[in-house]
């Protein structure tokens, strides 16, 4: 019985507006090769001045991650040939990282789990190959474009305890949650703002010794992330289970496949040949300046939740998808601010809104429906003014539209009809209509008065009162 042995290096893009090293852009959507400089493609004499604001995201960022924040930092040469790293060298931090010793809990079936993370540091980007002709293992040819190279990236490295394919995507939604909470990066996979490679191995369960490392690349999603992972601990289960061993190697997922590839041999960190950058002195970074950053964080998503839960009494199903992002955590306690009953809330944010969202593509910053009118409307609910099914039809209205539903009631005639009298008309021409269903009720099948309800509804298209219709005929009926 194996069990696996999983370790995550998260590197997000810092949501800066220019580079880590240079005054260039970081804008995604320029054209290929327009944002670089001598400083970003290492011509020779060009000299690097640190970002401060990058340093200040990957302070923030250590102390969200509970990391120890280090008094002095530097910056280290990691040297490698890559065609998409112009200089062959990356400006990383090797001997001292900004952050070291945090660590996430990651709740999972229940149980909650602690995963440490050994680093958190500072690095450049490398630039961007295209391959024409096929992927990077059968490609015709490569492209090059280094707007991208110099962009600051925060590498978050995790220690190895991460035990199941689910647990990974766990952590990572859960990092991602952080990341986007304070506003440092904007974590766009499909961009490659946030990207992660994964190193497994497997080793017998119970067992403390490490088996042979594999690192997977090319994982663009993190149920990507979930399905290599499951697939390379049954093919090293297999390979480990015949007798063979496993080959220390970086190996490609292949999504059309879903199965890993083969890509090089890895190498190991004296193959890079780390020394010093002697074109950046050493940062000493004040206990003053670290203590007012951490003053600036914000309520981050577990503590959020815990507090929806224990504040407003909501199941921790609803408090977990309410605070996914900060956002829509926002909108509902606006909402709940407004109206005041939080479940109720819950559930339209939870159902509707988020049904439009889904239908729509949008997200909760480009939602039309401002908190006070969604109060609003609950309230015209409780009052009696629409009933449930016509505020479904209000709040559409709402959503595409972006008016109050004190507006969209009046204007298409939606007010609910609580007039006694005139229901009592309506009822009595639904039962002389309906009279075989009408004497199935009178004859103890209750059941069959839903059908009744349904027709005077259907009469006056949705607006009667269903609490009082149901009264009426009950009161004609079983008399």
């Amino acid at each position: 019985m194996f069990e696996p042995v999983i370790g995550i290096e998260v590197h997000a893009q810092l949501k800066t507006e220019s580079k880590l090293f240079c005054s260039c852009s970081t804008r995604f959507d320029a054209a290929p090769n327009s944002n670089t400089c001598p400083i970003c493609l290492g011509f020779p004499g060009a000299l690097p001045v640190l970002n401060k604001k990058a340093l200040l995201y990957g302070i923030k960022t250590g102390l969200a991650l509970n990391c120890e924040i280090a008094e002095v930092s530097g910056f280290d040469r990691k040297n490698y040939f890559y065609p998409d790293l112009s200089k062959n060298y990356q400006i990383t931090q090797d001997a001292s990282p900004v952050g070291v010793c945090g660590y996430i809990d990651v709740a999972l079936d229940g149980e909650v789990r602690r995963i440490r993370i050994k680093r958190v540091h500072l690095e450049e980007d490398a630039g961007k190959s295209i391959h024409e002709g096929g992927d990077i293992t059968g490609a015709s040819f490569s492209l090059e474009d280094y707007n991208r190279a110099g962009v600051p990236l925060l590498e978050i490295v995790s220690e190895p305890d991460i035990r199941s394919p689910k647990e990974a995507y766990e952590y990572l939604s859960m990092l991602r949650r952080i990341l986007l909470y304070l506003g440092v990066s904007d974590c766009k996979m499909e961009e490659g703002s946030l990207r992660c490679d994964v190193n497994i191995s497997i080793r017998a369960k119970g067992s403390d010794t490490f088996g042979t490392l594999v690192e997977l690349k090319n994982l663009n999603s993190f149920r990507a992330v979930e399905r290599s992972l499951e697939y390379e601990v049954e093919r090293q289960s297999q390979v480990v289970a015949s007798g063979e061993e496993v080959i220390r190697e970086t190996r490609h997922w292949d999504e059309a496949s879903q199965a890993t590839v083969s890509m090089r041999r890895k190498g190991r960190a004296e193959d890079y040949r780390y020394f010093p950058e002697p074109d950046l002195p050493l940062l000493s970074i004040g206990r003053t300046w670290v203590d007012e950053i951490r003053a600036t964080l914000p309520e981050l998503p577990a503590a959020r939740r815990m507090r929806f839960t224990e504040e407003y009494g909501l199941p921790e199903y609803d408090a977990s998808l309410l605070t996914d992002t900060q956002e829509l955590a926002d909108y509902f306690e606006a909402v709940v601010r407004e109206y005041g009953q939080a479940k109720i809330v819950s559930n339209w944010v939870m159902g509707e809104l988020s049904r439009l969202m889904n239908a729509t593509g949008i997200g909760i910053e480009s939602v039309k429906v401002a908190p006070g009118d969604l109060a609003a409307m609950l309230k015209m609910m409780d009052k009696g003014t629409i009933s449930g099914k016509i505020a479904k039809t209000v709040f559409e209205e709402m959503f595409r539209e972006g008016k109050s539903p004190e507006t969209i009631v009046k204007e298409k005639g939606l007010v609910q009809i609580t007039d006694e009298e005139e229901l009592a008309g309506i009822v009595d021409r639904v039962i002389d209509e309906n009279q075989k269903v009408a004497d199935e009720v009178r004859a103890g099948k209750d059941k069959a008065i839903g059908f009744l309800v349904g027709q005077v509804m259907k009469m006056t298209k949705g607006r009667a009162n269903p609490q009082m219709v149901n009264k009426l005929l009950r009161q004609r009926l079983t008399n």
